[in-house]
């Protein structure tokens, strides 16, 4: 365990202004407290603290950061208590702690509320004094160093996963490379032991078949930079057993293939020289093609910055080089520690390092709970990158496969929103085209644009899903809520009552709900039925009228008044506007009966066309759901009248370009060229096939099912009596349920 003075005497020794009596207090204060508190390994609880304080002081981080990590357990382990920290050793290191204190139980293997909920915490802790993550790794490397001291095999493994899921990303995206390193390797230790046996016999294999390898490699690349007029200081290092297991892993490649399991560092004076050092070694070595990148011109995100290359170097031997400054090299080892020194008033987080960061800030505003947060999280922290330039050459850093969608909200969620099409290269390119280093985006945007649900299909980055998410929730509600008035209005109208504010909020917490848009929105989404309602707020009425006054138009009704033409009137309460209502893709879909903007799906068991006669029923979490009059699915909806709604296809629709899918079921020759009739006949009509599946194969004949885009029932109708006429087609008839 460290003594007292020694710790006083690291610390001074990079900073000469640290408070070394607030040092002394805060190492007698903790030794007090923890007591005769034990550790698993029969060592004193406080030895903890003080090694997570000599860590924080090999990271040469100030005072108040030194202290925290002194009395980082006080207040969850010992009697202290929050505001005896404060009077004691200042506001500022009193809110260290207690950040640190809260994020203690940070769990994230388990999906749990309370678990993902921890890394919200965490996030926000982080944004506003990035020294709490600091001594969190700083915590969880001496917890890594200890950990075989855990008897119980299963806690092991739960804290090693931790570590090598959250803490070692999270080292890497702040450019600790050091920490990151020996996390990794530590729960790698514990989860896979075997893999790192197998790495370390054969990395001692090579060690034992050539000993004098590395220094001779390291004397002649020093021979090489000096006869082109360049002093530079060279050292060589094996790949640590999990980096090289990862490359093995990921790049499916044996051992012997991978040419950085030796890596070998130049360090130059300045810029320039490094420039000069590559051209001297790619003008003595073979280069391996792809392995050259530059992370001066282009940093990384964590602000790392050094020249990679691969050769085939002295002795024959295939290696990776870095070059770099010392002041490069002192950043790859200790990255946000290595140019920050923290005064007071705190750091900021406005560098552009910092950009993940505020990224994961702006998912916490728009997830809706920790969940989902958690997913976008782990998507943000944990992908390799690709680099990408705006027009006026400012550099994106995106996960790969990445597309201009996820592109154009890394710029600003506005631009995102309103995304209608890119340019790559100056070429016009779908958005769903992955990106690829070096490509420049230009985004064109329009303020009629909104988000496509379609988005989410493609976007790989937690920004890009949880805008989409957020706005899709938003419309979603907006879309229940306008359903649910109607419905209420509608059954309070029939029954001679009108819906009220005050009424709704009398009964609202009958169906826990927080607010009345709440309930009217659980109407809408079919959580909760109209009459329910009805009979909540005015108790005496507990059946349907005999009339027919029920929530919305019973079977029967529908079935005798869903014509070709459309319902004509339908319930007194249903909205009488012809509504544009949101299908699928976001288009307007001409049906009457709806509510304006209603989400609205067409059902795939019947596939109903303009001219077919419909019923509207009401799907719990998506809107409505349209099926044809006859589709044997309605059965399954005659004990519930309450969700359906009569509606009908509206005239405004027809001679417009809305498409819809109609679906056959044909019987093919098996011969050559039936396909290419079949093709033909419905192209030659103005379909389109959308989707075509063989579902029966026999010598003569093929049965399949094909999706024919149409405008219309009659559309429909016509290619399928040009396809009866063909020699080639059996049969047709149009599928159903």
């Amino acid at each position: 365990m460290i003594r007292q003075f020694e710790l006083v005497e690291r610390v001074q020794s990079y900073d000469p202004d640290a408070d070394e009596d607030m040092l002394n207090r805060a190492y007698v204060y903790g030794l007090k407290k923890h007591g005769n508190q034990l550790r698993a390994s029969g060592d004193p609880y406080f030895s903890h603290p003080v090694e997570v304080a000599g860590i924080l002081a090999e990271m040469k981080l100030d005072t108040s950061s030194i202290v925290t990590g002194l009395l980082h357990d006080t207040l969850e382990d010992t009697d202290a208590t929050r505001e005896e920290i404060a009077r004691m050793f200042g506001e500022s290191v009193a809110r260290l702690v207690d950040g640190v204190t809260k994020l203690s139980r940070l769990e994230v293997q388990s999906e749990s509320t309370k678990e993902a909920e921890n890394l919200r915490k965490l996030v926000l802790a982080m944004s506003s004094d990035i020294r709490v993550l600091l001594v969190k790794l700083a915590d969880r490397l001496h917890n890594m160093r200890t950990l075989h001291h855990i008897k119980d095999p299963a806690r092991r493994r739960r804290i090693a996963l931790e570590t090598m899921d959250l803490y070692a990303p999270l080292a890497s995206r702040i450019g600790m490379e050091k920490i990151k390193r020996e996390l990794e390797e530590l729960a790698f230790a514990e989860l896979n032991p075997d893999g790192r046996a197998s790495v370390l016999a054969r990395q001692g294999y090579l060690r034992e078949r050539g000993e004098r390898l590395v220094p001779q490699i390291v004397e002649e690349l020093e021979k090489t930079l000096k006869e082109g007029g360049l002093e530079a200081q060279v050292s060589g290092r094996e790949k640590t057993p999990y980096s090289i297991w990862r490359k093995m892993q990921s790049k499916n490649v044996s051992f012997e293939q991978l040419s950085d399991i030796m890596a070998f560092r130049v360090v130059v004076p300045d810029i320039t020289r490094c420039y000069q050092a590559l051209g001297l070694l790619h003008g003595r070595y073979q280069v391996i093609p792809g392995r050259f990148k530059d992370y001066i011109s282009v940093p990384k995100p964590n602000g790392y910055r050094s020249l990679h290359t691969g050769v085939l170097g002295p002795l024959g031997q295939r290696i990776e080089i870095q070059i770099r400054t010392p002041e490069m090299q002192d950043q790859s080892e200790r990255g946000v520690a290595s140019h920050w020194m923290y005064k007071e008033g705190g750091p900021s987080t406005d560098a552009p390092q910092y950009a993940w960061l505020r990224s994961l800030i702006e998912i916490l505003d728009k997830a809706p709970n920790a969940e989902e947060f958690l997913e976008h999280t782990k998507l943000e922290m944990f992908q390799d990158q690709v680099f990408c330039f705006t027009p006026k050459g400012k550099l994106i850093a995106l996960p790969k496969g990445a597309t201009p969608i996820d592109f154009a909200y890394a710029v600003h969620s506005q631009v995102g929103d309103t995304c209608v099409g890119s340019k790559i290269n100056g070429r016009m390119l779908p958005l769903r085209t992955q990106l690829a280093n070096g490509d420049q985006v230009d985004i064109i945007t329009s303020k009629a644009q909104t988000p496509s649900p379609t988005w989410e299909r493609f976007v790989v980055t937690g920004k890009a899903k949880a805008a989409i998410r957020r706005f899709i929730r938003t419309r979603q509600r907006e879309q229940y809520i306008q359903l649910g008035r109607s419905l209420l209005d509608k059954v309070f109208h029939e029954e001679g009552y009108e819906v009220t504010e005050k009424g709704l909020d009398g009964v609202r917490a009958n169906f826990k709900q927080a607010t009345t848009d709440d309930l009217v929105a659980a109407v809408g989404a079919g959580l909760v039925t109209a009459r329910e309602v009805l009979t909540a707020v005015y108790p005496g009425l507990k059946q349907p009228r005999k009339d027919g006054g029920a929530d919305v138009v019973p079977i029967t009704r529908a079935r005798g008044r869903a014509g070709a033409d459309g319902a004509k009137g339908g319930a007194k309460g249903a909205a009488k506007a012809n509504a544009g209502a949101t299908g699928p893709d976001g288009g307007q879909i001409a049906i009457r009966g709806l509510i304006p903007g209603m989400a609205v799906h067409f059902a795939r068991c019947c596939h109903p066309l303009p001219g077919d006669r419909i019923v509207g029923i009401i799907t719990t979490g998506k809107g409505v759901t349209i099926h044809t009059i006859d589709c044997a699915t309605l059965e399954s909806f005659s004990d519930s009248p309450e969700r359906w709604i009569d509606v009908g296809w509206d005239s405004v629709g027809e001679g417009t370009e809305t498409v819809y899918t109609g679906r056959l079921k044909v019987t093919v020759a098996n011969q050559p060229g039936s396909l290419s009739k079949l093709s033909t006949v419905i192209a030659r009509h103005e379909g389109n096939i959308s989707n075509l599946r063989i579902v029966n194969r026999s010598m003569d004949f093929f049965d399949m099912v094909i999706d024919v885009e149409v405008s219309d029932v009659k559309h429909l109708a016509n290619i399928t009596a040009a396809l009866r006429a063909t020699p080639a087609i059996n049969a047709v008839e149009r599928a159903r349920n």
